[in-house]
């Protein structure tokens, strides 16, 4: 028969009994002084209510791009916005981002701001080559939609973009 003796800095002890002591000590770490209410998993919390317009700013349509794969906002970077109308997509405008990845205007504002199915085609593969990023040609990404519905036109609506040659994700910011 095997012993089933350990010997640890806690001393000699049976094997299942080093197995506790560590248990034990792992959760006294967890309980300790350090760990606050804020470590705590609370899961997910969601929105009651859509963002609305931040105070003294009109209901709107903003975007914002940050490459990732350069670690930069998407300077430079095209968009097309279009509205879904009838039985097709319907160009509004094609904006080109600033310096911070922002329009330097709002894409709708105003009258124009309405509800309705709305899309935002990014143009990577336009970005990347005047970035001058060695990528295999054709890219892997050339122009991705962000589709997006307005429901609430008193609402504002911000669109927070990430990209890299491989991949993006969107969601609706504040």
């Amino acid at each position: 028969m095997k012993d089933d003796t350990i010997f640890s800095p806690l001393g000699a002890m049976p094997r299942r009994g080093l197995l506790r002591a560590g248990l034990a000590v792992g959760g006294a770490v967890l309980a300790s002084p350090f760990a606050s209410a804020a470590d705590a998993p609370t899961g997910p919390v969601g929105l009651t209510a859509a963002p609305s317009s931040q105070a003294g700013v009109s209901p709107r349509l903003t975007v914002h791009a940050i490459d990732t794969y350069h670690g930069a906002t998407g300077a430079g970077l095209r968009f097309d916005l279009s509205r879904f109308e009838g039985e097709r997509w319907q160009l509004l405008k094609s904006v080109r981002a600033n310096a911070g990845g922002r329009t330097t205007e709002p894409l709708l504002i105003g009258d124009n701001y309405r509800t309705g199915r709305y899309e935002v085609l990014v143009h990577l593969d336009e970005y990347f080559a005047q970035m001058g990023a060695k990528l295999p040609s054709p890219t892997f990404l050339s122009k991705v939609p962000l589709r997006f519905v307005i429901q609430d036109a008193a609402q504002r609506v911000h669109l927070a973009a990430l990209f890299s040659p491989w991949g993006y994700s969107y969601y609706r910011g504040s």
